[in-house]
C-alpha cells in the first residue's frame, strides 16, 4: 500500500477548507506572474532614458512607464494577501484538528501515559508541533507555488531580450542550486529529527527542573544539581555548534554563487562588447542586472522551504508517536460493579515491557474495609494502586472491582467508581467552586459548600477574599499543600465514589493541617472501600488490612498489632518511625 503523502494527509484533515488552500496557491501563482510585470515596465523606463539621454525632457512615457509598474506590483501584492487569507484561515482548522484529534487520542490512552512520556515533550507535540504544519500551509506552500511560478516567468524573460545573458545568468543559479540540494538533502532531514530530539529533551527536562525550583532553593544548589537538564542543554549546544560549523562552507559558497549572478553578467558583458557596446545590448544588460537579484531570492525561499518540509514531516512523526500508542480497550461487553470490593489476581506489571516492578500479586479488600499499601520507597506500591483506577494495565492478571474486570467497566462508569487524592493534588486556575465541581460538573452549589464544609474547608473560605467564588492563583491568591490537600479532597467527596484512593495525601500537611486533613479523610471514608498509601506509619494504624510491598511482592500483611506482634518488615518500619518522630534538633547552650 502506498504510503500517503504528507501533503496529501493535511489536506484530509483540513476537511472543506482544504479547497481555500488550493485557492491560496493560484492565487499565490498568479501573483508571481504579475509580480514580473513591473520588470517590463522597468526595461521601457530604461530604453526611454537611454534614447532620450541626453535630453531627458524628450522621454514623454517615462511617468505612463513608471505608474504602470506601481499598478502591477500593487495589484500582485493584492492577490498575494488574499492567498495567505485563504492559506492561513486553512492552515488554522487543520492545526485546530490536529490539537483535538491528539488530545482525544491522549484522553483513550492509560492515565498514567503523560507520567512516563513526559509531560514537557507532550506539550512540545500538541502545541508546537501542530503549529509547524500551520507555518508550512500558511506561508511555506504558498511561496513554494510563487517560487515555482516566479522562475517560469523568469525563464521567459530572460530568454526574450538577450538569450546569451539569460543562459549566462543561469550558470550561478544551477550552481547555487546544486549546492542547495546538497545541504537539503536525506542527510538534512536526518540532522533535523536530530534537532527536534534535542529541543524535545530539553523542553521536558525544562518541565522537570522548573518543578524541582522549590527544591533547589530550599537547599541553596544551583542547575548543576539538576545534572540530566544540564546534560540535555550541553548535548544541545554541542551539536548546534558541529552542525553549524558543517554547513558554514557550503552556505557561504551558496551564497556567494546566488548573489553573484551580476558579476558573473558583467564579465559576460565585457565579453561580449569586445568589438564595441550597442545601445540595445546595454539596455538588455542593465535589466538583467536589475532582475537577476529575484533568482537569489527566489533560491533562498526555495531553500527554506526544503528545510520547513522536513520540519512538518518530523513534526507528523512525533504527532504519529502519540497516536500510534494503543489507547484503553473498550469492551463489547460492558460489566457493571455488583460492590466496592476490589480484587488483584496474579498481577505483573512492567513500565518498559521487560523488568517487572509488580510480580505475582495478589489481594482482596472487601467493601467498606480500609487497607494501606506500605514499605521501602521504590517496592511498587503506588503502581499497584494505579492499576485499580486503570491508570495502566497490567501485564498480566487482572484487577477486579465488584467482581467486574476494571477492563470491561466502562470508563466513564470507572472514573465515577474511583477517587484518587494524590500526593500533590494539582488545582487550576479557577474559583475554588470550579476546582471542587470538577468532580461532579453537574452539582449544584449547595452540593459544592456542603462538600467544603465536610472537608473542613471552612477556615479556607473565610480568608479568602471572595469565599467560593475567588480564583486561586491570581492577585496573590495561593494555598498551602495542606489547604490544597483539602480542596482535593472536597472534590472527591462530591464525587462521591465507593472506591478511594489515598497516595501519600497528608504529606505536604503541616500539624494543623494534617489534623484537618485526617477528619476530612474520617469523613470522606464513611461507607467507602479506602485503600492508603503512606510512609508516615501512625496515619494507617487504625486500617483493617495493612500490605507490606516489597521488591514488587506482598511481603507481609495483616493488623497493625498483627504485623507488630511478627517482627518483621512492618515492626523494623514502626520502629524507625518512632524513632525519626522522637528527633529534636540540638540547641546549643
Amino acid at each position: 500500500m502506498k504510503k500517503q503523502s504528507n501533503l496529501s494527509r493535511l489536506l484530509k484533515i483540513a476537511g472543506s477548507h482544504k479547497y481555500l488552500l488550493y485557492a491560496s496557491w493560484v492565487l499565490s501563482a498568479v501573483s508571481a506572474f504579475i509580480a514580473l510585470v513591473p520588470f517590463y515596465y522597468i526595461w521601457k523606463v530604461i530604453r526611454d532614458v537611454l534614447d532620450a539621454a541626453p535630453d531627458f525632457g524628450q522621454a514623454e512615457n517615462l511617468p505612463r512607464n513608471g505608474w504602470m509598474a506601481v499598478l502591477f506590483s500593487v495589484i500582485a501584492v493584492l492577490i498575494y494577501i488574499s492567498g495567505l487569507m485563504c492559506s492561513h484561515k486553512g492552515a488554522f482548522r487543520v492545526a485546530t484538528n490536529l490539537r483535538l484529534r491528539t488530545m482525544e487520542h491522549i484522553i483513550k490512552l492509560p492515565l498514567g501515559f503523560a507520567e512516563s512520556f513526559g509531560s514537557g515533550r507532550l506539550r512540545k507535540i500538541v502545541n508546537e508541533s501542530s503549529a509547524a504544519t500551520e507555518t508550512y500551509l500558511a506561508h511555506q506552500l504558498p511561496d513554494r507555488c510563487n517560487a515555482i511560478a516566479t522562475p517560469c516567468g523568469l525563464l521567459i524573460l530572460l530568454l526574450v531580450f538577450d538569450w546569451r545573458l539569460g543562459l549566462l545568468s543561469l550558470v550561478p543559479v544551477v550552481l547555487g542550486f546544486l549546492i542547495m540540494m546538497a545541504m537539503t538533502g536525506r542527510r538534512m532531514q536526518e540532522k533535523m529529527k536530530e534537532y527536534q530530539d534535542a529541543l524535545d529533551d530539553m523542553s521536558n527536562e525544562a518541565v522537570e527542573y522548573v518543578r524541582g525550583i522549590p527544591v533547589v532553593k530550599t537547599f541553596g544548589q544551583t542547575i548543576f544539581s539538576f545534572k540530566k537538564f544540564k546534560d540535555s542543554i550541553d548535548r544541545y549546544k554541542v551539536w548546534v555548534i558541529a552542525y553549524t560549523k558543517e554547513l558554514r562552507t557550503p552556505m557561504m559558497f551558496y551564497t556567494a554563487a546566488v548573489n553573484g549572478v551580476f558579476a558573473t553578467l558583467i564579465a559576460g558583458g565585457l565579453a561580449f562588447t569586445r568589438n564595441g557596446v550597442t545601445t540595445e545590448f546595454l539596455l538588455d544588460l542593465i535589466f538583467y542586472i536589475v532582475i537577476t537579484p529575484v533568482i537569489s531570492v527566489t533560491l533562498t525561499r526555495i531553500m527554506f522551504q526544503s528545510e520547513n518540509a522536513m520540519i512538518v514531516n518530523d513534526a507528523l512523526q512525533r504527532i504519529d508517536s502519540v497516536l500510534n500508542l494503543k489507547p484503553l480497550e473498550e469492551t463489547e461487553h460492558p460489566g457493571h460493579p455488583k460492590d466496592a470490593s476490589v480484587e488483584l489476581q496474579n498481577i505483573r506489571f512492567s513500565y518498559d515491557g521487560e523488568t517487572d516492578v509488580l510480580k505475582d500479586i495478589s489481594l482482596a479488600i472487601p467493601q467498606g474495609q480500609t487497607v494501606a499499601f506500605v514499605g521501602p520507597s521504590g517496592g511498587g506500591k503506588t503502581t499497584l494502586a494505579n492499576l485499580i483506577p486503570r491508570f495502566f494495565d497490567p501485564k498480566s492478571g487482572s484487577v477486579r472491582i465488584g467482581g467486574v474486570n476494571v477492563k470491561d467497566i466502562p470508563k466513564e462508569e470507572l472514573m465515577n467508581t474511583v477517587s484518587f487524592v494524590f500526593q500533590n493534588s494539582r488545582l487550576i486556575k479557577a474559583t475554588v467552586l470550579e476546582n471542587v465541581r470538577m468532580g461532579k460538573p453537574d452539582a449544584s452549589r449547595e452540593e459544592v459548600l456542603d462538600a467544603l464544609h465536610n472537608a473542613q474547608c471552612d477556615d479556607i473560605l473565610e480568608k479568602l477574599p471572595h469565599g467560593a467564588d475567588t480564583v486561586i492563583g491570581t492577585k496573590g491568591v495561593y494555598l498551602s499543600g495542606g489547604e490544597q490537600q483539602r480542596i482535593a479532597i472536597a472534590r472527591a467527596m462530591l464525587k462521591n465514589a465507593p472506591v478511594i484512593i489515598l497516595d501519600e495525601a497528608t504529606a505536604f500537611a503541616d500539624p494543623d493541617n494534617e489534623t484537618r486533613v485526617q477528619a476530612a479523610f474520617s469523613k470522606l471514608a464513611e461507607g467507602k472501600t479506602v485503600i492508603m498509601i503512606a510512609h508516615r506509619l501512625s496515619t494507617v494504624a487504625g486500617a483493617d488490612q495493612i500490605y507490606v510491598i516489597c521488591d514488587g511482592r506482598v511481603a507481609e500483611r495483616g493488623t497493625s498489632r498483627e504485623l507488630m506482634e511478627r517482627g518483621g518488615i512492618f515492626s523494623r518500619m514502626w520502629q524507625n518511625y518512632q524513632t525519626s518522630v522522637q528527633w529534636k534538633v540540638a540547641k546549643e547552650v
